[in-house]
């Protein structure tokens, strides 16, 4: 059986994931294809319950090397229930977030350096790795205005300072240039039509040429 495509989306707060993953959904299964949805952290239930530690307030703070590591308990547990059996059944996974946001946030947002997760990496992963990213680019302000605008409490990450965030951009973009032809920039600061439409044009580029087999895992 030939082993199903892994696909994340990736993006700071506010550049619309939600909206984005609804959307390349809905593609997917014009193509006939009916992904698994999951996201990270969670996508299992003790990954929800690490979720929860990571968002929630905690006094002292966290440090950032507990940061990373629960991070990668979580996706380890997702990886051995939800992700690789599903690719190993053929499924296509759809994934809010994966490692490059590990890379973006506790690399390079909470300054561990992109060794310490590559490490972490590969151990959690092995060879594998996602076959498309999405990554939804949004400016800091941007993005921050509209999650501000969502009229929701503000989780553990989004109660940090500007600054955290143009670092875990520049991680985003510094991986983006590193992995051209894994990493898809889409341009999230447009209005939403054409945020959506940008997004489809880039996911339909990679999967006309998986469906027709003439890109091999």
């Amino acid at each position: 059986m030939t082993r199903g495509r892994f696909i994340t989306l990736e993006g700071l707060e506010g550049a619309g994931k939600s909206t984005a993953l609804a959307r390349v959904r809905e593609y997917l299964q014009r193509q006939g294809i009916d992904p698994v949805m999951t996201r990270e952290p969670g996508g299992t239930p003790l990954g929800e319950r690490i979720r929860a530690l990571l968002l929630g307030q905690s006094e002292p703070p966290m440090a950032p090397a507990t940061e990373a590591l629960l991070m990668f308990a979580a996706r380890s547990e997702h990886l051995d229930k939800r992700i690789r059996p599903a690719l190993e059944r053929g499924q296509w996974v759809v994934c809010d977030r994966f490692t490059d946001a590990s890379y973006a946030y506790q690399g390079w947002g909470r300054g561990l350096g992109a060794e310490r997760i590559a490490a972490l990496e590969d151990w959690t992963q092995g060879a594998l790795r996602p076959d498309l990213t999405l990554w939804l680019d949004v400016p800091v302000e941007t993005g921050l205005a509209r999650a501000a605008g969502r009229g929701e409490a503000p989780d553990r990450f989004e109660q940090e300072r500007d600054g955290f965030f143009e670092r875990v951009h520049e991680g985003y973009a510094a991986l983006a240039e590193r992995f051209p032809e894994r990493i898809r920039r889409v341009d999230a600061g447009q209005p939403l039509e054409a945020v959506l439409t940008a997004l489809e044009e880039a996911l339909a580029s990679a999967v006309t040429r998986w469906l027709s087999g003439t890109e091999a895992h």
